[in-house]
């Protein structure tokens, strides 16, 4: 996490935003108290592969692809995950389904890591339906947004091409994010909505579903910080569960399609 928050620092300095000389500096500052804050740290057991739902029920294969969201950093157990709150509500559901869930996030990655999950989650028996949250670190890297959706359409590409349904939670609100102090929160903020916009073009073409995450639940955790983790970047359970709702629907959409 330092490094992203030392680029952080970098592009805060040289950003029109800043106005002038003493405004970067600001936003510089800020940089670096961010950079000193604890942050929650990947656990290894999140990526563990999960059961959940009645054994008799239909079975659905579900993966999740993407960062440290995806992974479900900022939490301890499986259930609390944003996948592991998907698949309790799919296997909730009316006609619910066994959900076979596993994840192949890896903390820290950006699109262009993607390709390599991609190629993991194809190996051996094919999910069904994909999950893929990315776009965090491509916001706080300053990736240019063009970029960073080439690549995400580029693994939604080959993730379609296998038959496996794909749906993507487009970057989140980072604007609400309390790890980093106004005027440096504005500025990230900005990033990700300009990243969202990208994303959700690229992966229409490709015939994954875009789900708009900032919109839909930006001003929730925007209102409560108990949506995020002590580190007020990652999302809390309760965080991880807004998310798992505003998923719902598509996921739900994606599974009901033979594929």
């Amino acid at each position: 996490m330092s490094s992203v928050i030392r680029r952080l620092g970098q592009a805060a300095a040289v950003t029109v935003i800043a106005g002038t000389v003493g405004g970067a500096a600001v936003l510089a500052g800020q940089a670096m108290l961010a950079r000193s804050r604890r942050y929650a740290q990947p656990d290894l057991r999140l990526a563990m592969r999960a059961s959940l739902g009645n054994s008799g029920a239909p079975e659905l294969r579900l993966v999740l692809l993407g960062d440290s969201t995806a992974l479900g950093v900022g939490v301890e157990r499986v259930t609390d995950t944003v996948g592991g709150q998907l698949a309790r509500l799919l296997a909730d559901a009316p006609g619910g389904r066994r959900v076979e869930l596993s994840s192949v996030a890896v903390s820290g990655s950006r699109s262009g890591d993607l390709g390599t999950q991609v190629a993991r989650a194809l190996v051996g028996t094919r999910p069904d339906v994909a999950v893929i949250l990315v776009g965090g670190n491509d916001a706080i890297h300053f990736t240019p947004p063009e970029e960073a959706a080439d690549d995400l359409a580029s693994a939604v590409r080959r993730l379609c091409a296998a038959g496996v349904a794909v749906v993507v939670g487009t970057c989140p609100d980072l604007g609400s994010a309390r790890a980093f102090p106004p005027p440096l929160r504005q500025l990230v903020g900005w990033q990700a909505r300009r990243l969202a916009r990208a994303q959700t073009a690229a992966v229409i073409a490709f015939g994954a579903v875009p789900v708009d995450l900032a919109g839909q639940t930006g001003a929730v955790f925007r209102a409560d910080a108990g949506t995020y983790c002590h580190d007020g970047y990652h999302p809390s359970a309760d965080g991880y569960r807004v998310w798992a709702h505003a998923l719902l629907p598509a996921v739900t959409e994606a599974a009901a399609v033979p594929r």
